[in-house]
């Protein structure tokens, strides 16, 4: 193993890590996109390797899929077609005109500071016609009031991809200051190469604050609840209606863009 990012930037393994056959989370996407009435145009924000982004283009829609990373923009060229795929920082972005903006998998905490926020959803108030939507799904800041759960034992967990086995070790804390979950993962293989650690964060947002943000970019929330979802326990199922609490460890927001 080398350094860099072991799943980013190796797309392949990181669909054998985390397989969708499913495709759970684009699915929840089109159903909240449909019982919303979106328009046919859709930016994927954060589309990783491109499957949410291709099965949205399949179900109709025009789809732009956008990332920071080039090997999982070459990987989603590659392997799901059919959406335009373009580099752009979630911080700040110009891509065109869209119904929706999509932002799965926590990819909007990466907004770690109230700039880096700020700085997406003006780029999304811009990127939006009248009415459009903004679609997430994230980790659910108001979890980790009193919890411990996620940050009193490390998470192990292995599997196996072109006869090559991979473990990782994976532990969270919570940086209070920076209001950050910081997560760091050591990767091992059986091949006797050394550990590989690698370390990441996510913007603690709580469901009031987000609430805040989204007000003072033009926002009205239409939904916000811990589930059911995509990556709930257990998972949504299509024709389920969204919750009611804010109390579970993920968020799914759906927010319409005023007109006035």
């Amino acid at each position: 193993m080398t350094g860099g990012n072991l799943l980013t930037d190796q797309p392949a393994l990181y669909e054998a890590r985390f397989p969708d056959p499913e495709r759970l989370a684009a699915r929840w996407t089109e159903d909240c996109l449909r019982r919303h009435g979106a328009g046919p145009r859709v930016l994927d924000m954060g589309c990783g390797t491109g499957r949410d982004a291709a099965h949205l283009h399949g179900a109709g829609r025009t789809v732009t899929g956008a990332d920071l990373s080039e090997a999982m923009l070459a990987h989603a060229r590659a392997h799901h077609a059919g959406p335009r795929y373009v580099r752009a920082d979630l911080h700040g972005f110009d891509l065109g005109s869209f119904d929706a903006v999509v932002c799965l998998d926590s990819s909007l905490l990466y907004c770690h500071t109230n700039d880096q926020l700020d700085g997406f959803l003006a780029s999304c108030r811009h990127a939006l016609a009248p009415g459009g939507l903004l679609v997430a799904e994230l980790r659910n800041g108001a979890y980790f009031l009193g919890r411990t759960d996620l940050l009193d034992r490390p998470a192990v967990d292995a599997f196996t991809w072109r006869g090559r086995t991979y473990r990782s070790r994976t532990t969270l804390t919570v940086d209070r200051t920076a209001q950050l979950l910081r997560r760091t993962r050591v990767w091992t293989t059986d091949d006797g190469s050394p550990p590989l650690p690698q370390h990441s964060a996510w913007r603690l947002l709580f469901p009031h604050e987000l609430r805040h943000f989204l007000a003072a970019h033009g926002f009205e929330v239409l939904e916000l609840h811990d589930g059911p979802g995509p990556r709930t326990e257990p998972p949504w199922r299509t024709g389920e209606s969204p919750g009611a609490t804010a109390d579970g460890d993920r968020l799914h927001l759906v927010a319409r863009l005023q007109t006035h």
